[in-house]
């Protein structure tokens, strides 16, 4: 097995456990607020949007530093450095008491939010151009059987053994990613690459490369209005599952929602990359927002929890190719001495979704329902197809005049 098919395996396993650790605590974040106080439904869901958001808000300022650090310096020790921290922000939350500590303790977990970015920095930068999509895809089952897995165990263990335990279980298996990074990847960086990295290029200039490939320029805005769709409803769908059931199991439910999205990330991820390194990235990219578009409609109307979770699973099989297709696309069009600080400001645009997302849902939902969320979702699929498409249509007009 050579170095790089073994750092794949040790990064898909490390991110398995990453993106475990981190849903695990989605499906009861807005229970455990709950638990501080007698607050009303709308106290919450806004309380839910901002904790949820913060984090990624933070994130999106530290994302690109983290991502040229590693062009520079090599990403093995930021890989370590963000799991440990996030492992020890996690454990101390089962300790919170009050919305303001677990407000603080998501900011700093904002700083050290860059695991999932930099472990795609890291293997794309090893990686052939054409078979990025499929490579990436790979690494991303690792994150995907989290997804899938995570807010399962999470919901199931908060029913059976309370919001601390499952805080303190969580940031242990943090824990266990960092040791399996610091002792199984091995970073090999070659001789062109030391000499590349000493070349310095201004953040002005990388923004600059960014804003002159356009169609590079709206791939990362597409990123941000794909995460602003999804995390609009993430932090709410306990609450909605909640309305949907009488069952006393409402975290294991909620938990099972949110691993039918993962579940059918699992099923298709890979297939969409490897369709990507085929057809063209941006191709790809324009049927997975459709059909999310579509996938999502039905949720707003659901009544019954399995056709629910039946449709968030039709759901996670379009949004699980996204991911691979916008990272390999980075990957095509970026120079190679930029890649980390390009894939960091991809990454900030996620976390900016991030944040805007929840805001946006949780207020929403306050004033109109959870299920006008969904609808809302929809919509912005839709936005983000038609501004992808007409960066397409604009850029072959383009290159036909020049022709």
């Amino acid at each position: 097995m050579t170095t790089r098919t073994r750092n794949l395996y040790i990064l898909m396993l490390a991110n398995l456990l990453m993106s475990a650790s981190m849903t695990m605590i989605m499906p009861f974040l807005s229970l455990y607020i709950e638990t501080f106080g007698d607050y009303s439904n709308a106290y919450v869901q806004r309380w839910a949007g901002y904790i949820f958001g913060v984090t990624f808000l933070v994130a999106f300022i530290f994302s690109p530093i983290w991502g040229r650090i590693g062009d520079k310096h090599g990403y093995k020790g930021i890989l370590i450095l963000t799991s440990f921290g996030l492992s020890v922000c996690i454990f101390l939350m089962g300790f919170a008491h009050s919305v303001t500590y677990l407000l603080i303790l998501r900011i700093f977990m904002g700083v050290v939010t860059g695991f999932i970015g930099v472990s795609n920095a890291f293997i794309a930068r090893q990686t052939p151009r054409n078979e990025a999509g499929k490579i990436l895809g790979t690494l991303q089952l690792g994150g995907v059987t989290g997804m899938l897995f995570g807010p399962l165990i999470g919901g199931a263990m908060a029913d059976l053994f309370g919001f601390k335990d499952t805080f303190t279980i969580t940031g242990i298996a943090m824990m266990v990613a960092a040791l399996i990074v610091a002792f199984g990847v091995k970073e090999i960086r070659t001789e062109e690459q030391k000499e590349a990295a000493k070349v310095v290029y201004s953040r002005r200039a990388v923004l600059k490369q960014i804003f002159t490939l356009r169609v590079l320029f709206t791939v990362m805005v597409i990123t941000a209005l794909i995460q602003i769709a999804n995390f609009s409803v993430q932090p709410l769908l306990a609450l909605y599952v909640g309305d949907m059931t009488q069952s006393d199991n409402i975290a294991f439910l909620s938990g099972l929602a949110f691993s039918a999205t993962g579940f059918g990330n699992l099923v298709m991820t890979r297939k969409w990359g490897q369709l990507g390194d085929k057809y063209g990235y941006e191709k790809i990219l324009n049927i997975l927002l459709i059909m999310a578009a579509v996938f999502v409609i039905p949720q707003a109307f659901a009544t019954n929890l399995w056709v629910f979770i039946f449709f968030r699973f039709l759901f996670g099989i379009a949004i699980g190719g996204m991911v691979p297709c916008t990272t390999a696309y980075i990957r095509l069009a970026a120079p190679g001495v930029m890649q980390g600080e390009m894939l960091g400001y991809n990454q900030s645009a996620r976390f900016l979704g991030n944040v805007i997302g929840p805001i946006l849902g949780g207020t929403l939902a306050g004033f109109t329902g959870i299920p006008s969320v969904f609808l809302f979702m929809s919509f912005m699929f839709l936005v983000a197809f038609f501004i992808l498409l007409y960066a397409l249509r604009s850029d072959r007009i383009r290159h036909v005049n020049v022709d």
